[in-house]
């Protein structure tokens, strides 16, 4: 707390456009402001006495009214296949987690967006955790920050962070300004200088906000479809009942538009055996994806606890690939990681003090309870 008593401003939170009005409205020149994001994500600094070039009177005037404040690291978990965990402890107590993926040519981190998810997902273990807040920016660019932290002393290992995928606990258009603002310094060539083709924003279909993302900031698209009629999306991603098929189509054309003719959107499509993966399934997918660029990722479904679903046999997934490819759409088979550590897609759930009573409402129907 400052001398006023009041909130201190975390510095993590900040833009680049925002430090920039937080210094000038101190009376600072506006260039402290990309020291400051230097040596916050580059130098990952989290103490104000690390930044050297900035004198000691600044310093101590920033320290009245800043701070950075990064999420608690309570569990720093390794997987056989060399994913790695975190699960991050929030001021609030409430916990998220954060995923590793290092591959040959890449280390791909997996962000959360939200403490839950205020959507209902039936085949995905966060939807059952209920929904407490949206993160603040800090507590986003903070998972990444982290898993820096933890990759060093080598940032130019094969471990290093190359890709970002909002693909964690939440929809990330549901948390739009601090997502924005999240990845904005993601790609900041002052902060972490990722290439806008190397972080990914996945939803599951808002499609007032993704409009309004085109116009805000270049970033891969993912979007998690997991259907291909109207009926069966409104059983698996609920949120199909407000934006159907169709128009969240249309706004993937959109999003497109006066891009470069190589992008494309990942279509994600989780395999359930029985429910969205038959032969007449994959051929209503081609059709309904045609004329759309696009790369349809189909990922085998990693169980948790209690849910009534089942994992598509590779013989089946191998069958609805090939129908696809033969259509001539392009394909791929997401490779599953870090599944003996629940830090598999559709596994996160991390520690939510549910507002949404949604876990009440799980345990009413599990028991046969409307």
């Amino acid at each position: 707390m400052s001398q006023a008593g009041t909130k201190k401003t975390n510095l993590l939170d900040l833009s680049s456009d925002k430090m920039k009005a937080f210094l000038i409205e101190r009376g600072e020149k506006p260039f402290r402001a990309t020291q400051l994001i230097k040596w916050l994500h580059q130098h990952l600094a989290d103490d104000l006495d690390q930044m050297t070039n900035i004198s000691k009177t600044m310093r101590a005037d920033l320290a009245e009214v800043a701070e950075i404040r990064l999420p608690e690291v309570i569990l720093d978990q390794a997987s056989e296949d060399g994913t790695h965990k975190w699960v991050l402890r929030l001021h609030d107590g409430n916990c998220i987690e954060t995923v590793y993926i290092p591959e040959a040519e890449r280390g791909t981190l997996c962000i959360s967006s939200q403490v839950g998810c205020a959507l209902d997902c039936t085949f995905c273990s966060t939807a059952r955790q209920g929904f407490s807040r949206n993160l603040t920016v800090s507590e986003i660019i903070g998972q990444l920050w982290i898993a820096r932290k933890a990759l060093q002393p080598d940032p130019n290992s094969s471990r290093a962070v190359t890709n970002v995928v909002m693909m964690g606990m939440g929809e990330p258009l549901l948390n739009f300004e601090n997502v924005v603002d999240a990845m904005s310094l993601m790609l900041d060539d002052n902060a972490y200088g990722l290439s806008k083709r190397r972080v990914t924003l996945s939803t599951s279909g808002v499609i007032p906000a993704l409009d309004r993302l085109r116009d805000r900031i270049d970033v891969s698209l993912a979007v998690s479809l997991h259907a291909p009629n109207d009926a069966l999306r409104d059983q698996l991603v609920p949120v199909n009942k407000k934006y159907p098929i169709k128009e969240l189509l249309a706004a993937c054309h959109r999003f497109l538009e006066g891009k470069a003719a190589r992008e494309h959107i990942t279509m994600e499509y989780v395999m359930l055996d029985g429910v969205n993966d038959t032969d007449e399934h994959a051929r209503e997918l081609a059709h309904v994806l045609k004329g759309l660029s696009v790369k349809v990722n189909l990922i085998p479904f990693n169980p948790f606890p209690d849910t009534r679903y089942k994992r598509s046999s590779n013989n089946r997934i191998h069958r609805f690939y090939d129908i696809l490819a033969n259509a001539g759409m392009v394909v791929m088979t997401r490779k599953t990681r870090g599944e003996d550590i629940d830090a598999a897609c559709g596994q996160l759930a991390g520690e939510v003090q549910d507002r949404s009573r949604r876990t009440i409402h799980f345990a009413k129907l599990e028991k046969g309870i409307t």
